[in-house]
């Protein structure tokens, strides 16, 4: 399968999203904030429908939807948590903004399948090379904050006296968490982000308790997810997302039984 370029683009890209996405959401998962992950994916959702409007390549409409709707939910620091019904109206108000946009650009409704349940197949160099810049940037400033980060996951009240802004952390981690979901997208869609960023570290928070082991394998089983998920695809010509969906499911309920 590795005669193909669509297929080696396909690969490519499915591992530098999948690396991101496992670390990116280890931390999600651990600061319980995943719900708001997800909320991110509608909102790029109507940023990518609504960049196709105005004649932009829709992953900029993603990334600017998505990045400007993490940094808002960031700026609301502690406010934000237990607010899962204010989330949920957002996550569906976006997800209606997009199909408003579709209806005016009804020429584009063929594709929204694509970006609902993601293409990966149809992932272009150039795309390509927009995944990887953006990857790096995500893991380099996630790098950057991952100590006060992790300082104000674990004891927020002492890291706020220690002088860490738990609101500038949560600002600059949701902004993260923003480029990574615009990636996911690409992959699995919007309705299926929970797919790399949640299953993978959820798994791994259920077999370790170290934080570097813990990362790790995070990102390993979301690589290792979506690059099976691909092969399958290829081999029983099943939607990509599909199988990544499922490999992800599987591998929790087996970890269910630790």
């Amino acid at each position: 399968m590795l005669i193909y370029d669509f297929m080696i683009n396909a690969f490519l890209a499915a591992g530098i999203v999948a690396l991101v996405a496992g670390t990116v959401g280890y931390f999600l998962v651990m600061r319980g904030q995943t719900f708001a992950g997800h909320a991110l994916s509608h909102v790029g959702f109507a940023g990518a429908t609504g960049a196709v409007l105005v004649g932009v390549p829709p992953i900029w409409g993603l990334v600017a939807f998505t990045l400007l709707a993490g940094m808002g939910m960031g700026a609301l620091g502690q406010r934000l948590v237990g607010r899962d019904v204010a989330v949920g109206i957002v996550l569906t108000l976006a997800l209606g903004l997009g199909l408003l946009f579709l209806h005016f650009y009804t020429a584009y409704a063929t594709q929204v399948t694509a970006l609902l349940f993601g293409n990966v197949l149809g992932v272009d160099r150039a795309t390509l090379w927009t995944l990887l810049a953006l990857g790096a940037v995500a893991l380099v400033a996630l790098g950057v904050i991952a100590r006060p980060l992790l300082f104000a996951t674990l004891q927020p009240e002492l890291a706020e006296a220690k002088g860490v802004s738990l609101r500038l952390v949560s600002l600059a981690f949701l902004a993260i968490v923003a480029l990574t979901v615009a990636e996911c997208v690409q992959i699995v869609g919007v309705l299926l982000v929970f797919t790399l960023m949640v299953g993978p570290a959820a798994v791994a928070g259920r077999l370790t308790t170290r934080l570097f082991a813990g990362v790790a394998l995070s990102a390993g089983l979301a690589v290792g997810e979506a690059w099976g998920g691909i092969a399958l695809a290829y081999w029983t010509d099943w939607p990509a997302s599909f199988w990544i969906t499922a490999l992800s499911g599987a591998l929790f309920l087996v970890s269910l039984t630790r």
